[in-house]
């Protein structure tokens, strides 16, 4: 069966600050320990009558958002972030794992190995696997299960990559949403496997 695959932004940006001004920021949805960084800002000449400041405006120092871009199959089951830096596969639940269980489904193995064939192509040995759930039952069961389900993910990844492989595990029940908790659908998104690695191979420019 053909899986059918829709992409949702490609994203470059540079943000230069006006002193007195609203600056624009970047926003990041990713859970503590991701990594965050940029490319170096190109040289801005603050002086330049092209920037046609108002009057008391000052530049602050330019800001390189890096390139992110995402991919996502049609319903949602598996996503891919790619930056400059780091690569993201998120995987729902449901793919992974039957109703309230973190034991992996017979699905499961196929997609995980697929995504470690893609760490051992462009990563550096460092990977981390994180699992969220939905709002519903207590927070409590969700930390076990996101932890449980995050470790299933990682077992399986670890039989197909070098043993030097540093991984980094990690269950937050509720915490961090991508979507709404308030619709099926939306805790569907929420109910997901993280898998992310620091690059080694810069992506491709489509």
């Amino acid at each position: 069966m053909t899986t059918t695959y829709r992409r949702l932004a490609a994203l470059a940006i540079v943000t230069v600050a006006l002193g007195p001004f609203a600056v624009p920021s970047a926003h990041a949805d990713d859970p503590p320990g991701s990594a965050a960084s940029a490319s170096p800002a190109p040289a801005i000449d603050s002086n330049s009558p092209e920037l046609m400041l108002p009057d008391g405006a000052t530049l602050a120092p330019a800001k390189v958002l890096d390139i992110k871009q995402i991919v996502e199959e049609e319903g949602g089951e598996q996503r891919r972030a790619d930056t400059n830096v780091d690569v993201t596969f998120a995987l729902q639940a449901e793919v992974l794992f039957p109703k309230n269980s973190a034991k992996l489904g017979p699905a499961a193995t196929a997609r995980i190995a697929a995504i470690a064939a893609e760490i051992d192509k462009l990563g550096s040995g460092r990977v981390r696997v994180f699992g969220f759930t939905d709002n519903l039952g207590t927070y409590e069961h969700g930390l076990k299960l996101s932890k449980q389900r995050a470790q299933a993910v990682q077992s399986v990844l670890a039989r197909s990559l070098d043993p030097a492989t540093t991984f980094d595990i990690r269950g937050y029940s509720e915490d961090y949403p991508i979507a709404d908790n308030g619709s099926e659908e939306g805790r569907k998104k929420n109910r997901r496997v993280e898998i992310s690695f620091p690059r080694t191979t810069p992506p491709v420019t489509p």
